[in-house]
């Protein structure tokens, strides 16, 4: 029985101090893929890179203080890469993949294109890459699960201001059609929204005003899955107890069937 745990660290080092280590420790999960690691190799201690005995793979971004994505596994993968085969975009160090049999375990940061016109559209040339290469996983015929902050909230029920987001990065109509077509048209599945219907069920939260206490957020963070894993996933949970970064852990039970 997997249980997959995605969590955007907003800086490993700050997520540590907060104490989100101890927390993985205490959730005995298989798998937990981090994002926004804002941090270079040398930057890592023994505990960020094997904490609690697991196995940590990264893909650090070339900018210092930027970025960077890993995957902590209990076991050792049979298989880890970095990157997709994009060049601007591997240099951000956006995705690590490890295959363990039949199971690819990815985690994956799309960009944001909220600081800037310019990083609106580099988000535009990530997704017109990143789709084939979806396409391109999908074809392998593996069991993938893809986890990670993805940046976008796909429908109105994703975040709670989306009549004044609609010309906002994050929630433009075309971020949403492309998030439709990876479902749609590559056939994978949001797994938390498949099985949890529920309003509110918010990943992150802006850091201005009082969008915390007063749940103004967004679901921006998801398990992207292959039909016959994703099928498998039985309980989805968002961990708010504690505030490691300005994301929230998404946690989901998967039970693998020989």
């Amino acid at each position: 029985m997997p249980k997959i745990i995605s969590a955007n660290l907003n800086g490993i080092r700050s997520a540590h101090k907060k104490g989100f280590f101890t927390w993985m420790a205490a959730q005995q999960a298989d798998f937990i893929c981090v994002q926004e690691l804002k941090a270079q190799h040398g930057d890592m201690t023994e505990e960020f890179l094997m904490p609690g005995g697991y196995h940590g793979h990264f893909h650090y971004a070339e900018k210092k203080g930027y970025s960077g994505t890993g995957v902590y596994s209990k076991t050792k993968p049979d298989a880890m890469r970095t990157g997709f085969g994009c060049a601007e975009f591997d240099a951000e160090g956006r995705y690590t993949r490890c295959d363990f049999g039949n199971l690819t375990i990815i985690s994956v940061y799309c960009p944001s294109g909220s600081s800037s016109p310019e990083r609106q559209v580099a988000k535009f040339r990530f997704m017109e890459t990143f789709l084939p290469h979806l396409l391109e996983l999908k074809a392998e015929g593996r069991e993938v699960v893809i986890c990670g902050d993805w940046n976008i909230a796909h429908n109105e029920i994703d975040l709670k201001n989306w009549k004044g987001n609609k010309k906002n990065s994050g929630f433009l109509p075309e971020e949403r059609a492309w998030l439709t077509r990876v479902f749609d048209e590559v056939g994978l599945v949001d797994v938390h929204r498949d099985i949890d219907k529920r309003e509110e069920q918010y990943t992150w939260w802006s850091n201005r005003g009082q969008a915390w206490a007063k749940n103004v957020g967004w679901r921006i963070d998801y398990h992207v899955a292959t039909p016959g894993i994703a099928a498998q996933a039985h309980t989805v949970s968002i961990y708010k107890d504690e505030r490691f970064s300005d994301h929230a852990p998404l946690i989901i039970d998967y039970t693998v069937r020989p």
